[in-house]
């Protein structure tokens, strides 16, 4: 057994209130790998901080062995201003016990590798930045204990699997809170579960976490039914027969109250369940939009970084999207990925028309109404309450699903305690805000739902909500995230961002196109390989040099039967051309016409131009209607050349 590196024995965190962790027991040993979990609020990071030595428990000890050392990165780091970055990370370890200098090519890769130039200054750091930079020096500092809360968050996928090779070399122990199932699926050893007040290990791999976490939770809600049912029993005989017996039952009575302080400790304050539904995609076309030769590009600051300038030239521009085009369905599902800073909240914000592209044109479709989850979540008023973000401090009551909802039975049901409905959305958490931004959306009317980076700071039951949520929204989807997971329960196609201005389709959720992109990868590495040795073995064969005898032996190379290329066939080329114009006509006749058969005097008016007027509209919509399915086959014909 490896020699224990930190123990926590009997650890009890007190709000006041109510134990956050009681009796709480844990060993970390070199080689663990432990993925600790539980929903928001259950306190993990309090414990990450109790083991960091950051925060003092109310009960209980806390052991180190001799000479070991942690490293913690928290969810929002403190950066000293005014150092380089490299100074950041390497401060306290830039020399060995004699006081010689230790290299520091270590630290500059793991900026680097984080995106993060070295010798930049560390004063105006982003939230994300800053987090960054605490990673790389936990990582640099090599300690015995590493613990990690929400490594992940704002992290893209290349950064991530980086990420999970450097930490799965990781000599010693490692503790990490993560939402990301792919991120703990691949790097785990072993599950510490933080319920109910209650640390529970398991080893093994966190695929089984659902599995065994079900268990427990069925194995509770029996006791506590039982418990429940015993409490009301006693609590009715104590009603109706103390008055007779009252001196001879106190005892009795002393028990039910000691069961009633039981069962508050055992099932705590019940936890509430989180609900989240959205209402109907209301209205549309099957034609959701579609991106046209697109082209764009953003300024680059001066110091040529992937931030926004202010130089607009064309020299000064980093060209995002070249001649890109996409087309979207109604009810399709679709996920983009690539590396941060590479343009997907861009394309995203292009696609609705919050921005424009330098080229090319968006055409969306008919009655398209889009919900847009950014990740600046920039549509929460910081100095506005929840409470007034969702009523806009004109009501009571809103309208969720078609249904009336008072507003504090709904921002329950996202998990809001009710002295935090009035505060200010500056004062909520991360998760919190999400959660706001999410209760804000779905009470909105859409039939086109866009996320973008949602599924930050989010535990894992929200996550499991917001799958079911999309699994059942009859709309169509666009999720811009990093979650590997998220994405192969959420999307059917992905839009993959891989390098320069390449966005390269495919079908399926991430897991799919990571198959056929490791594959294409070693199809091309054994393609050359084939090539270098074929170049051999042509020049041997030369060298053996003739004709051959003629008479059998091996076979003669055939010529190619012809190279004919693959062309869209006239009709479809013909549709493609034409009918973009034929239904952006019909669109506006049919506009035209719904504002005349809206207009109350018209019937009374004129009955038969009325009854004209509403055919025509009815035929103009099945027309319309009819253009758009036979441009969509011809789109997917062009698709399937162009893939091919």
């Amino acid at each position: 057994m490896p020699t224990p590196l930190l123990t926590i024995a009997g650890a009890g965190i007190n709000l006041g209130d109510r134990w956050l962790l009681r009796g709480g027991e844990l060993t970390l040993h070199a080689g663990d790998r432990l993925a600790l979990v539980g929903r928001n609020g259950a306190g993990k990071s309090s414990l990450m901080k109790l083991m960091a030595g950051r925060a003092d428990m109310d009960e209980g000890s806390l052991w180190m062995a001799p000479g070991s050392s942690v490293a913690y990165l928290p969810q929002a780091p403190e950066i000293p201003p005014g150092m380089t970055l490299r100074s950041v990370v390497t401060a306290g370890h830039d020399a060995d016990w004699l006081g010689r200098p230790v290299p520091i090519h270590k630290a500059e890769e793991f900026l680097m590798r984080l995106g993060l130039d070295p010798d930049r200054l560390s004063d105006g750091l982003s939230g994300g930045e800053s987090r960054r930079v605490s990673l790389a020096r936990a990582l640099y500092t090599e300690p015995d204990v590493l613990l990690l809360d929400e490594p992940t968050n704002h992290m893209d996928m290349p950064t991530i699997e980086w990420m999970e090779q450097m930490l799965g070399q990781h000599r010693g122990a490692l503790l990490v809170v993560s939402h990301d199932r792919a991120f703990l699926r691949n790097l785990g050893t072993g599950i510490v579960w933080l319920h109910n007040g209650r640390l529970r290990r398991r080893e093994g791999d966190f695929a089984q976490f659902d599995s065994w976490s079900e268990g427990i939770i069925a194995e509770e809600a029996v006791v506590l039914h039982k418990m429940d049912r015993r409490i009301a029993a006693e609590t009715k005989w104590s009603r109706e027969g103390i008055s007779a017996r009252r001196k001879r039952n106190q005892g009795r009575l002393r028990e039910l109250e000691a069961l009633r302080l039981e069962r508050a400790r055992t099932g705590g304050i019940t936890q509430r369940a989180m609900k989240m539904e959205t209402g109907p995609a209301e209205g549309g076309g099957q034609l959701v939009l579609e991106a046209i030769d697109l082209s764009v590009s953003v300024p680059l600051p001066p110091n040529g970084g992937d931030s926004t300038g202010t130089d607009d030239s064309a020299a000064a521009r980093r060209q995002l999207l070249s001649h890109f085009n996409m087309l979207v369905r109604r009810s399709d599902r679709i996920g983009i990925v690539g590396p941060n800073g590479i343009g997907k909240s861009t394309l995203v914000r292009v696609l609705l028309g919050l921005a424009s592209p330098d080229g090319g044109r968006v055409r969306q479709g008919f009655g398209l109404n889009p919900a847009y989850f950014d990740q600046q979540r920039s549509a929460l008023d910081r100095n506005s309450s929840p409470w007034t973000v969702l009523t806009g401090g004109s009501s009571d009551m809103i309208e969720v699903a078609g249904q009336q909802k008072h507003v504090t039975a709904y921002l329950r049901d996202f998990l809001f305690d009710d002295h935090k409905m009035t505060q200010k959305v500056a004062t909520l958490s991360g998760g919190e805000q999400n959660r706001l931004l999410l209760a804000k959306l779905f009470a909105e009317t859409h039939n086109f739902l866009v996320l973008d980076e949602p599924t930050n700071d989010l535990d894992m039951e929200t996550l499991d909500l917001l799958q079911e949520v999309i699994a059942e929204y009859d709309g169509t989807i666009l999720i811009v995230s990093h979650d590997r997971d998220f994405l192969d329960r959420t999307v059917t196609s992905l839009l993959a961002f891989e390098g320069g201005t390449k966005v390269s389709a495919h079908a399926g959720g991430y897991s799919e196109y990571l198959e056929r992109r490791t594959a294409a990868i070693a199809r091309r590495a054994a393609r050359e390989s084939g090539m270098d040795g074929g170049r051999g073995n042509r020049k041997a064969n030369g060298k053996s040099g003739g004709k051959g005898d003629g008479k059998g032996g091996g076979k003669t190379a055939q010529k190619p039967s012809g190279n004919r290329t693959a062309r869209l066939s006239f009709k479809d080329r013909h549709a493609l051309d034409t009918l973009p114009g034929e239904i952006a006509a019909l669109e506006a006749e049919i506009a035209e016409l719904e504002a005349r058969l809206a207009d109350p005097a018209f019937f009374t008016s004129d009955p038969d131009g009325f009854a004209a007027a509403a055919d025509r509209l009815a035929a103009a919509r099945e027309d319309k209607e009819a253009k758009e399915t036979r441009w969509l086959d011809a789109a997917a014909a062009e698709e399937a050349l162009q893939a091919g």
